[in-house]
């Protein structure tokens, strides 16, 4: 299977705050982590190329633009992609810019899902909040 047509379907995604911090058993603490939360939609139009949206629900919709760099010897294929938001919609004016390596995939893992492992930057402030914020993601394949 090639690198694009890995990509193409449906992922749920959920970004964290960095923080060093233990949540322990506060499930309040553990809760505030999450930076965003959606499914991203990825259709793969070409061999290095595809294209898709992030969905975090109530209008928050944010159109992407991605390119699959290839594997290397030792490494899974990664995906750069640019996120923008959709005028006369809560997500005008916003940019985002994620990177992400297909996770590793173990030879006898069991039930084993697909997932792209990565961060994601504010590239343009919005609502008040300042560009320049990362926070990790994982994107889980819907199969």
């Amino acid at each position: 299977m090639s690198d694009n047509a890995s990509v193409a379907g449906k992922w749920t995604y959920r970004s964290f705050v960095n923080t060093p911090d233990l949540v322990g058993d506060d499930k309040d603490k553990a809760l505030n982590l999450i930076f965003g939360e959606g499914v991203f939609t990825f259709a793969a139009p070409s061999e290095n190329a595809f294209t898709g949206t992030l969905d975090m629900g109530g209008g928050f919709v944010l159109d992407l633009a991605g390119t699959v760099l290839p594997a290397g010897e030792n490494t899974p294929f990664n995906v750069a992609i640019v996120g923008t938001g959709r005028d006369q919609t809560p997500t005008a004016g916003w940019e985002y810019d994620y990177h992400a390596n297909m996770a590793f995939h173990w030879p006898n893992g069991v039930d084993q899902i697909a997932a792209l492992v990565g961060t994601v930057i504010r590239a343009k402030p919005h609502n008040g909040n300042p560009a320049g914020v990362v926070a990790s993601f994982i994107a889980v394949s819907q199969i």
